[in-house]
């Protein structure tokens, strides 16, 4: 049973509850402590994007759902994971809190401005404060440009040294926190290893003295060694500015380890969020229960895994009701293919919201 997908589907936007006190000091020890009723970073309310989707002149209009209903907050000096399988709407997600692409319904706010309401003025000066690391350091940076002037252009675009020796100096401050030489400046890319490529793109992101960084799967395309240089480097820079961030990955093992609460993503929606000791060890929706299971592991063994059978619905007609109940073992029939389950806390007060029928409760 399946959605029409002539029209874009109907989003309620109920207001969102108050924010609950930051937990990123309980549930990581390197999370800096915030005070209660502290006003968060970033907050997305409701955002979904719908893109069109023309099939032939004579047909009626489709639309691809990549999110539905997005709401969540990121706190200073916090670390929100995002995770889900490819096609999830994670990246897409990560481009609507930054405003790269506009929501077709919702919004963004930013140390409480939102960002639809901006000028074009105003939302350039506004991004100095959000930037953006991509996954491939292969193609992220300009082939052509040296270290200095990758680094260096966000400081020309947003003024912010007075002359050439104050740019060279914060190019240099820049590279050093993220382990690379200052005499490395005049390199190009082509020149660099992997590794040292994606610590090129994490200081352009600095250089400009962000409060936020987006950072869409800024490991996957590197070799495991690597891949924990960098994510160590990450969390080291992240206690020394108090960097608020938005990891985004398909790699529950990184995750767990540097996100002090986890968002799981299924065909567009939010199915879990809430503190990473709470959404890994209890795992109440059956979607992140199955990634967890099917998640190599020393502990286990290659032989304990269980693989989640099919694959995700359609972002063009997704099923009706609960968008993962064709997969779900414990899916009942008028209920699940019928209703979509909110978000909600189980244990009020706890932060840890699913959306679920019949959540995984041990």
């Amino acid at each position: 049973m399946t959605r029409d997908s002539g029209s874009p589907p109907p989003t309620q936007r109920d207001e969102p509850a108050a924010p609950h006190p930051h937990p990123a000091a309980a549930a990581h020890p390197g999370g800096a402590e915030s005070a209660p009723g502290e006003r968060p970073l970033v907050q997305a309310e409701g955002l979904s994007k719908f893109y069109p989707v023309q099939r032939g002149a004579l047909a009626k209009p489709s639309f691809v759902q990549a999110v539905v209903e997005a709401t969540f907050h990121v706190y200073r000096g916090e670390t929100l994971g995002l995770v889900g399988e490819s096609g999830s709407g994670k990246s897409t997600l990560g481009r609507l809190v930054l405003r790269l692409i506009e929501p077709t319904v919702g919004r963004v706010l930013f140390d409480g401005h939102d960002l639809s309401a901006l000028s074009s003025r105003a939302l350039r000066a506004m991004r100095r404060r959000m930037q953006i690391v991509f996954q491939d350091p292969y193609g992220s940076l300009n082939p052509r440009m040296t270290l200095r002037e990758i680094v260096g252009e966000g400081i020309v675009i947003h003024r912010l040294a007075r002359s050439r020796d104050e740019e060279t100096a914060m190019v240099e401050d820049a590279l050093q926190k993220v382990g690379l030489r200052p005499d490395m400046m005049e390199r190009f890319p082509h020149e660099l290893s992997g590794g040292q490529r994606q610590r090129v793109a994490i200081a352009r992101a600095l250089a400009v003295r962000p409060d936020f960084i987006v950072c869409d799967e800024p490991v996957s395309a590197l070799d495991l060694s690597v891949q924990a240089q960098i994510v160590n480097l990450l969390e080291e820079l992240q206690d020394e500015l108090s960097l608020g961030l938005l990891f985004i990955s398909h790699d529950l093992r990184v995750v767990e380890h540097v996100s002090h609460r986890v968002a799981v993503m299924y065909l567009g929606r939010i199915v879990e969020i809430g503190p990473t000791q709470g959404v890994a060890g209890r795992r109440h929706h059956p979607y992140t229960r199955a990634l967890f299971e099917a998640t190599p592991s020393i502990e286990r063994g290659s032989k304990a895994r269980r693989l989640l059978p099919g694959a995700p619905g359609s972002a063009i007609n997704p099923p009706d009701g609960c968008v993962f109940h064709p997969r779900c073992r414990r899916s009942e029939e008028g209920k699940c293919d019928v209703e979509i389950p909110p978000l909600e806390e189980l244990v009020p007060g706890s932060g840890h919201r699913v959306a679920c029928w019949y959540p995984e409760i041990e």
